[in-house]
């Protein structure tokens, strides 16, 4: 809650709390019980009456509070277990009754209904249970159309009684009524309550800022309640989506200086797995949006591969990636890709980075470091340089929780692009041979990491590979063969930096292969890949011309082979 004053320039734009006039009421109805307590005791002391319902009554009782159960303000039970309790006339009518309006009051004298001033309210525990089992897609699609036939699945069950209803039109009739009601959502705002009541005054734009938080509450929770339905519906595109997004990081600019930024998590952390949102800085400035689109990138990648793997990347695309029997020998290859463009880039590792690793990173400045865990050796290292690190558990090919959360939304001109993930699991694709020359092993291990790099670079791309390294990337070029072409100055740059053996600037690639994502529309990409080196080549396969780079492999003896799986990204 904003901070809040009793000054008298305050106080025409305020509503007093003159104790003088009334007693004040206020109706406790929570689920999350955290500082309720403190609150009542404190609201206790203050000389207010207290209404509450079920548990919460239960709760405040034990803890030395006094409050009236709603039943005996309403003058009707509880009922059909708990569902109804707080929908009456004597807590509605209390709560949207308008002081300022002489006929609301009159309304309320004749009704003998006496107003709310303080309604504190959280909502049932409906996330929390549908996190608890997996959510069963599609189970009431196939369900019988005649309903005496049908049985309700006992998780979709519990889950529905766990939608509450009185709680959030309690909440929404107070947050209307902002004016002359107070409604708090949040157990961390009772403290600034409790000190603006006792101060006298609650400035209207406070007032305003609690009704906001509490139509965001609501708001959150309907966005899951739908999607459930959604989910159980078998419904992958559904009419309309709510997006329960929070903002968890504020940015001093956005992409550029001119522009304002922030962070919002998707969806619900037991809803979903690891999120940026969940980075545990460790050491530097702030994260900047651009320090994260390039991290979100690089975990992406290293989340592809089981082995130890490390990613640089550079403005959004990868310049580096690599894998080795430790995450310091995955680094070192990943470095040797490209070691002009790693300068300023941000390193992610799907393994804990420890003082070897740092040490070898020295002599390079990246703006961002992020692995599961950084070792406080590790630390020690990187604190004498300007690298922020974060923390970060490697995101799984495997989410859980609600399908409409799990899309990928793209803003386009006054609307969004929805898409499920490219998520095909880089061990179900398999590898058509269409050459008449097989991979070996070899090239068939580096066949395959390179499909799973290409994956994340911008179309067209192609991806230079050898010995579990990248060696050359091209990305978002408009012809093919300019992406290929891109790719081996990479490499043959690189490659009279490092000066490999065996390997010349003329042929950067000797010995590698490549994997380029889109189709050849003519044989002159797999013509610019073998001069540069490649000995075999993956592609999606599905284009007119396949016959015709199939044999213009053949002619080179370089090995080709097909996924029938496209990966643009655009």
């Amino acid at each position: 809650m904003p901070s809040v004053s009793s000054s008298p320039a305050q106080a025409g734009a305020s509503a007093t709390f003159d104790q003088t006039v009334r007693r004040k009421r206020a109706i406790l109805s929570v689920w999350d019980k955290t500082g309720l307590p403190e609150l009542a005791l404190g609201l206790q002391e203050l000389g207010w009456e207290l209404f509450s319902t079920g548990n919460t009554l239960r709760t405040l009782r034990e803890a030395g509070v006094s409050p009236t159960s709603v039943a005996d303000l309403t003058g009707f039970p509880e009922i059909l277990d708990g569902r109804v309790k707080t929908l009456h006339p004597r807590v509605h009518g209390g709560i949207l009754a308008r002081r300022d309006l002489p006929a609301h009051n009159a309304e309320l004298d004749h009704h003998d209904i006496g107003p709310i001033d303080l309604v504190v309210s959280n909502l049932y525990p409906f996330v929390e249970t549908i996190a608890a089992s997996a959510v069963p897609f599609g189970a009431l699609a196939d369900q019988s159309p005649s309903p005496q036939h049908s049985v309700l699945n006992p998780a979709i069950q519990a889950a529905a009684e766990q939608i509450d209803i009185g709680g959030p039109t309690m909440v929404r009739a107070a947050a209307k009524n902002f004016e002359h009601v107070l409604i708090v959502t949040d157990p961390a705002d009772y403290p600034s309550i409790l000190d603006a009541l006792r101060a006298g005054v609650v400035p209207l734009h406070a007032r305003a800022r609690l009704a906001q938080k509490a139509f965001e509450h609501t708001a959150r929770y309907d966005a899951f309640v739908s999607q459930y339905f959604a989910a159980v519906n078998g419904e992958r595109f559904s009419q309309s989506i709510s997006l329960p997004l929070t903002r968890t990081m504020s940015f001093s600019y956005g992409e550029n200086p001119h522009q304002d930024g922030a962070l919002y998590r998707l969806a619900d952390p037991r809803l979903a797995g690891p999120s940026l949102a969940d980075l545990h800085q460790l050491q530097g400035d702030a994260v900047s949006y651009n320090n994260l689109l390039d991290l979100d990138s690089a975990y992406a990648i290293v989340a592809e591969f089981d082995e130890p793997a490390v990613a640089i990347v550079k403005h959004n695309s990868p310049c580096g990636v690599g894998t080795g029997a430790s995450i310091t020998e995955a680094y070192k290859k990943a470095f040797s890709g490209d070691p002009l463009s790693a300068h300023g880039g941000v390193v992610a590792a799907n393994r804990p980075i420890g003082g070897p690793m740092a040490d070898a990173m020295g002599g390079t400045l990246y703006w961002v470091v992020v692995a599961p865990e950084i070792t406080e050796n590790a630390r020690k290292v990187f604190a004498r340089r300007q690298t922020r690190l974060f923390a970060l558990p490697v995101p799984s090919a495997v989410q859980g929780g609600l399908l409409g959360f799990q899309l990928h939304f793209r803003p386009v001109l006054g609307a969004f692009l929805a898409q499920t993930p490219d998520a095909v699991p880089a061990h179900d694709i398999i590898f058509q041979v269409v050459s008449k020359r097989p991979p070996s092993d070899a090239e068939l291990a580096d066949l395959r990491f390179a499909w799973r790099v290409v994956k994340h670079i911008r179309s067209n791309a192609a991806v230079f590979v050898r010995d579990g390294a990248v060696v050359g990337v091209g990305a978002g070029q408009q012809p093919r063969v300019d992406a290929v072409a891109a790719a081996r100055r990479v490499a043959a740059r690189s490659a009279a930096d490092a000066r490999r053996e065996g390997v010349s600037p003329e042929r950067p690639a000797e010995g590698g292969v490549m994997a380029t994502d889109g189709f050849f529309a003519f044989p002159d990409a797999v013509e610019e890949a073998v001069a540069a080196g490649a000995t075999a080549i993956a592609h999606p396969g599905g284009g007119k011309n396949d016959a015709e780079a199939a044999a213009a492999a053949d002619a080179h003896g370089v090995a080709m082979v097909v996924t029938n799986i496209r990966h643009f990204r655009h």
